[in-house]
């Protein structure tokens, strides 16, 4: 038999989105506030900039269900794309504190709508059996832009000046409206469904799970330039690829033997790369990122497992809600508790979470939490053309 094509049109079409976006984001995230303590303000401008960016993601990410409910997906994307790129071309305006702290405002909306549509997409566009594969190529795609666009805006900024810089992120950001057309259209959950997710154990447990180890990923990232010295900028990278390759590689174990079997030994990965950061933060990095990239995967593919695909944009919400949570709460909980205990036991004490969070993995049935999930996000709503019809099938494009 031959084997199923993983990456689509459709798909690859996503991607390029996915890609842009997340360049368009990444390449912008430190050049901001760079630009802003450039043109006179403080050490708090420069930092509220960044923290309004990544605030606002939250609501979009709740929001996105409903929306692509109502409007479908190629409408709540497109919105998306348009919020996080054209904002972008304002900055060169000025660096006032309404200017800026709008802009990136509605960059945060626009990535959250981008990351949550995008998420729910993937499992739509990928071969059922090979899942696990598709999601972690998507997981490839997202990281990349992270690894290069992050510091390429630092040094773009510096060697041609902040406004091309702008000019450029803004573009790329927008370059998915292209792709549009050739996505599906309808939506494929109703309004109901972040609070049946949030009411599901079954989705709940492994977005804690997830959190946990996203927390370390927040305070590592943080802290590893104070605490590692000159090993840091090494110790960032091994992190950033690592993870990269779990995500990947992630996948394809997923899809040979179940998501549920590779989420223990991923969090135990992060949780002893977590504890090893103080004294060996080099192999810590690396264990760790392959334990992240492995976790990512697992967590969201477990997700998507408890659903049919009436629950997909539900799923992505959730699991990105926890990745932005645990990010910014990894990072404030440990320089709160390293003034306390200093770094290598509050490092310890992060990755005693994460092994605790394993506690809430359980064993539901599978069929049954699907089918219970099911008539949850339904109930109320009602079906709409184009929703799935209760086996998991499409019954609109």
């Amino acid at each position: 038999m031959t084997p199923s094509r993983l990456v689509s049109g459709r798909l690859a079409l996503l991607f390029t989105a996915t890609f842009g976006a997340l360049t368009g984001f990444y390449l912008l995230l430190s050049v901001v506030p760079l630009y802003v303590s450039g043109g006179g303000a403080g050490r708090a401008e420069a930092g509220a900039a960044t923290a309004l960016l990544l605030a606002a993601q939250v609501p979009a990410e709740l929001a996105t269900p409903a929306l692509t409910a109502r409007f479908g997906h190629r409408a709540v994307l497109g919105a998306g794309l348009l919020l996080l790129g054209l904002p972008a071309l304002l900055l060169p305006l000025g660096t006032s504190a309404a200017l800026v702290g709008g802009v990136s405002f509605a960059r945060g909306l626009g990535t959250g709508l981008v990351v949550v549509v995008g998420g729910a997409l993937v499992p739509l566009l990928v071969p059922e059996g090979r899942r696990g594969e598709g999601l972690g190529v998507a997981g490839v795609v997202a990281a990349v832009p992270a690894v290069l666009a992050l510091p390429l805006g630092v040094w773009l900024a510096h060697a041609i000046g902040f406004t091309p810089v702008f000019v450029i992120g803004g573009l790329a950001a927008m370059t998915g409206l292209f792709c549009l057309p050739a996505l599906p259209g309808r939506g494929t959950g109703d309004q109901a469904g972040m609070l049946a997710g949030l009411r599901s154990p079954a989705l709940v447990r492994p977005s804690v799970m997830f959190g946990a180890t996203a927390m370390a990923a927040g305070a590592a990232i943080t802290f590893l330039p104070i605490t590692a010295g000159r090993a840091a900028p090494a110790a960032l990278l091994f992190q950033a690829l690592t993870m990269t390759a779990g995500r990947w590689w992630g996948g394809r174990l997923v899809d040979r033997h179940g998501p549920s079997r590779l989420v223990a030994p991923a969090l135990v990965a992060c949780a002893a790369g977590t504890a090893l950061l103080g004294p060996a933060p080099l192999a810590a990095a690396a264990l760790f990122g392959t334990g992240f990239g492995l976790a990512q995967t697992a967590t969201y593919t477990l997700m998507l497992s408890r659903v049919d695909a009436s629950g997909y944009g539900t799923v992505s919400a959730l699991w990105n809600l926890a990745f932005d949570a645990g990010m910014g709460a990894g990072a404030a909980a440990l320089g709160v508790t390293a003034g306390l205990t200093g770094y290598p036991a509050a490092y310890a004490l992060t990755a005693v979470l994460i092994l605790a969070s394993l506690t809430l993995k359980g064993n539901p049935d599978a069929a049954r939490t699907r089918d219970d999930l099911a008539r949850r996000l339904h109930d109320g709503a009602g079906r709409r053309p184009g929703s799935a019809d209760g086996s998991g099938r499409r019954t609109a494009a």
